[in-house]
């Protein structure tokens, strides 16, 4: 393998075909990491707008450490996977109280934070402290394993371990950050993870064995997904004038911690919600068909149904807030999307 060519040719063509990205016009090392945690699961082009806004509102590890966790989950909502954003908190709490409110300068540190995995630690090291240091993403390892023709399954921990130790051979000790990012790059447009791999343009295809032996859509190997659980689940948008009912989610579990509106599991029909209501005395108006709607988690797919109902007053043991303040203040999962968009259509 021509490691000196593979090396001279992806940084040749990094330096004429990088991506114009807000993270990399100041690559100090908040910025770095903010804007990492947001692309984990989450397309360039969805990120960008997040991470300005994010910016602005948090611009540094203190005023992170200290915002509130409504107000961080609203910044975050539409980008999922919420957890990240609780643990950039915890992180920068944790930078707070141990490290003087400075961001370790060492890929060994950076990978004890809460939050910060072997990926992330190396894209900091490397991009803000220009530390000689890997970072294994599923971009990388997709490059790699069509670069050797390997077909270690890329999901286990033993092939990323290994793939850490063989890009060392390739990270440059001037500027490791922008060959990390080239292969960032080339991940995302040329050797890309869904559809074909555009080849023909790949500034190291000479060199890639996959290539060679017509076998680049047989890599990488992954292990498959489990099958989906399916959930049904019924939504009640129970309305009092202006305002709309939610109820905060448990602190722990999935989507913890945010707002949804009120459910039931199961499809319940108008008669269901006309006899419940009568048993539990709830002053129901009418009762108004949404929609279906149906959202896939990564390991759970909720099928919805939703409904209106106007009620003649407050019910106990919601949070009732007004509409403009629900969109503005109150973080609801994307899962709810439908039923949102629904009530600022109204």
């Amino acid at each position: 393998m021509k490691e000196e060519k593979i090396k001279q040719n992806l940084q040749t063509w990094y330096k004429k075909n990088k991506r114009d990205l807000p993270w990399r016009q100041n690559t100090n090392p908040y910025n770095v990491w903010i804007s990492e945690i947001m692309l984990q699961q989450t397309r360039v082009e969805a990120v960008i707008p997040y991470f300005q806004r994010f910016l602005t509102e948090l611009p540094n590890i203190s005023s992170l450490a200290t915002v509130k966790e409504d107000r961080l989950l609203k910044l975050w909502e539409g980008l999922g996977y919420y957890s990240r954003a609780k643990n950039l908190k915890k992180c920068a709490q944790v930078i707070e109280e141990n490290y003087h409110g400075k961001m370790p300068e060492t890929f060994e540190e950076l990978k004890k934070l809460p939050g910060i995995g072997f990926y992330t630690a190396g894209a900091i090291a490397s991009i803000s402290f220009h530390e000689p240091v890997g970072a294994i993403d599923g971009n990388v390892l997709r490059i790699f394993s069509r670069l050797y023709l390997d077909f270690d399954d890329i999901t286990k921990e033993k092939t990323k371990r290994k793939y850490f130790e063989k890009i060392k051979s390739f990270i440059p000790s001037e500027n490791p950050g922008e060959f990390n990012q080239a292969l960032m790059d080339l991940g995302a447009t040329i050797c890309i993870p869904n559809g074909k791999a555009k080849c023909e343009q790949c500034p190291i295809a000479k060199e890639c064995l996959a290539y060679q032996q017509g076998k680049v859509d047989m890599l990488p190997q992954k292990s498959p997904k489990k099958e989906r659980t399916v959930e049904e689940k019924t939504i009640f948008l129970y309305t009092y004038q202006d305002e709309i009912a939610i109820k905060k989610r448990p602190k722990t579990g999935l989507l913890a911690s945010l707002y949804e509106y009120p459910n039931q599991k199961g499809f319940w029909t108008e008669k269901d919600i006309q006899e419940d209501a009568k048993k539990k005395k709830l002053p129901i108006k009418n009762i108004l068909y949404v929609k279906e709607s149906s959202h896939i988690f990564s390991h759970i797919k909720w099928n919805m149904i939703g409904y209106e109902i106007p009620v003649k007053e407050k019910i106990e043991g919601f949070l009732w807030v007004k509409k403009e303040e629900l969109f503005s203040k109150y973080s609801i999962p994307t899962a709810f999307k439908t039923y949102t968009e629904y009530l600022k259509n109204k």
